[in-house]
Parts: C-alpha cells; structure tokens; sequence
C-alpha cells in the first residue's frame, strides 16, 4: 500500500472537469439485431463494418476479465500499448510543467511520448551490473512535478525482469503512478504484477497481444489498473479506438489458449536452445539472462556483426548507441528454421 498517493493531486485539472464525448453507441446501448438503428449516420448497407465498434468493447474485456480476473471496471484498450501509454501522459502530465521517470535503457516510446506531451523525462540509468534499477537514486531524483515512474519488465532491450523486492519499494514509496509494462510477461518464470494490482492504488500494469499472442498486426494493448484510475482514462480515450476487426480478431484468439501456450513454450525451448549454440561463438562475450522471447548479446564489433547478418539474410536490431548497450545486438526468437539459419550464420561468420 501507497499512503503517498493521492489521484486527485495527479489529475491535471482541465481532465477533472472534462465532459467526455459520448457517441451513438454510448447513450443506446441495446445493440439487438431487432432495432432499427438510425442514430449514428452510418451507411445502413451490411458489409460486416459498416456499423461502429462498441466503443467500450465489452465481450472482448469480458473475455479479458475472465482469463485475468480482473473485474471489467479495472481494463482499459486502446490501439496498441504506445495509446494506453499516451493517455495516461495526457491525463496525469502538465506540459511544460511536470516530469517523469524512466530507466534506461529501455523501451524508446516512452522517452517519444514525453517530448510528444511537452513533459521532461528524468533518466535514472539500470545498474551496469545487471539492469537492475538503482531504488534509492530513482526514488531521490523524484520531486513535486515528478507523476510518472515507467519500469518495463521484462525489460526492452535488456530482456531481464526487475528484482519484485525493488519494485515493490518503489511502488510503494514514489508519489506518483508506477507504470509497470509487461509486454514479455508471458515469456517470463515471474508472476505478473496483475495478481497484487488492488493492493496499491498507484499501480498500471500494461499488456499487449503483439508478442505472446501473436497478433502485432492488429494492435491491442491492454491496461489495468484501479476503478478511479480507468474512469479517468475513460474520459479521454477516443470513442472508437478499438476498430471490429481487431475486437473480433483478439476475442477469437483469447478463445484460443492452448495454441498461444503451445507457442509460447515451443519460444521458450527455442530461446535456451539458441543461448546454447552462441556460447561457443568467439564473438559473442556476453549472453545475457532473458525472460523475453528475445535474447540481448554483447559482441566484439555489434556494428559490423550486424552488417554480416544482413548479407546473410538476417536482420536483428543493433542496439550499441543505447545506454549501457554499447556493442550489443537484440535478437528475437524466430521459427525453428529461423532459427537455425541464425545459428549457422553467427558460425559462420565466427
């Protein structure tokens, strides 16, 4: 428990008193195929989209609601992650005013979304050692304008989860909201934050069905969070965020966990067997822990060991001009084909 928070302190004002927008499918709910629905000024010709997505999405949470058990109340989608990440920007940050705290490296959109809001990013740099966040300088860089700490674990480029002691004090000591993104949760051995979100009121957690479930393509990301915390991002999300296409897709796929478990172990077999094989490789000198369904390497030259991979064929991302990457190349876990290609290349190459 967080006795520092208080939301109200957070929200910037102009949110406080916002009159949402409501759409045609917000004040008439009832969507039974027996009503003649000409409020909208949608084209009455059938084709599957021609009317507007629920704008609350209420089946597909439904669906979330049960798989998380976490109550509907407390879920939040939008069109991707980086949307959940820019409204929570936009409901809690005065531009020009506040500031935030992010932990590099780590992923990039965050630093993106800060200059996108007029919000200055305070960086409190992962421990060199082993990407660990540093809970004590996080907590002293803090100040009255700080609203925003953003830890993501599994973490991007680095692939290692956070220490769950460490996150804990920081949760429960920063004064503002802790955004915990955990895109790679699904690779990880480490429970998700999900399952202690009602302890603490200053607590988002986000998700996504880009990577374990497989659908990048139709962006969906997820966040959770308290009632209060929802109800204020519900005020000022747009009112058709999640098109049809992407709520039918991800429900028929929430519908479909055995094949995104059998998935996700067969990524996980295919991460320790590619650890395996790159640790006779003379370039590579160091494969760090991941939890992710990619492994971050460090290697001689990342510049030049990038450019050979292209001429093979094969594209990983270089990473060296991130902090405390330097010389560092992420690889994503592909195909068992992919895979071996990838392996036979690295030998190559060696």
């Amino acid at each position: 428990m967080n006795a520092l928070f208080d939301i109200d302190t957070l929200v910037r004002s102009n949110i406080k008193t916002i009159k949402p927008y409501a759409s045609a499918r917000d004040e008439y709910k009832d969507l039974r195929s027996d009503m003649m629905f000409l409020d909208a000024n949608e084209n009455p010709f059938e084709n599957g989209v021609n009317r507007y997505p629920d704008p609350q999405q209420t089946a597909l949470k439904q669906r979330l609601a049960d798989i998380k058990k976490i109550p509907q109340s407390q879920i939040l989608l939008g069109n991707g992650s980086d949307e959940v990440l820019d409204l929570i920007f936009r409901a809690f940050c005065e531009p020009n005013c506040d500031n935030i705290i992010t932990l590099p490296p780590t992923y990039g959109m965050y630093s993106v979304l800060a200059d996108i809001n007029a919000v200055e990013n305070i960086e409190v740099p992962l421990n060199s050692l082993d990407f660990q966040p540093k809970v004590d300088d996080v907590l002293r860089a803090s100040n009255e304008q700080t609203k925003l700490l953003f830890l993501c674990s599994p973490n991007n480029p680095t692939a290692n989860s956070f220490d769950a002691s460490k996150i804990e004090k920081l949760i429960s000591n920063f004064k503002g909201i802790v955004v915990i993104d955990e895109a790679y949760i699904d690779f990880s051995k480490n429970e998700s934050w999900l399952n202690r979100i009602n302890e603490f009121p200053n607590l988002i957690v986000t998700q996504t069905l880009s990577k374990a479930y497989g659908l990048a393509g139709i962006r969906l990301g997820v966040c959770y969070a308290s009632v209060e915390i929802i109800s204020v991002l519900n005020k000022i999300k747009p009112p058709y965020n999640v098109n049809e296409l992407t709520q039918e897709r991800a429900l028929k796929q929430l519908n479909n966990l055995n094949e995104v478990k059998e998935q996700i172990q067969s990524l996980l077999e295919s991460r320790k067997r590619i650890i395996e094989a790159l640790k006779p490789i003379s370039f590579i000198d160091k494969i760090y822990p991941s939890d992710a369904n990619f492994i971050l390497i460090k290697v001689d030259n990342a510049t030049e060991r990038y450019n050979q991979l292209i001429k093979k064929g094969i594209v990983v991302r270089n990473r060296t001009n991130q902090l405390g990457c330097e010389n560092c190349l992420r690889i994503t876990v592909g195909t068992k084909e992919e895979n071996n290609k990838l392996i036979q290349a690295l030998k190559s190459i060696a």
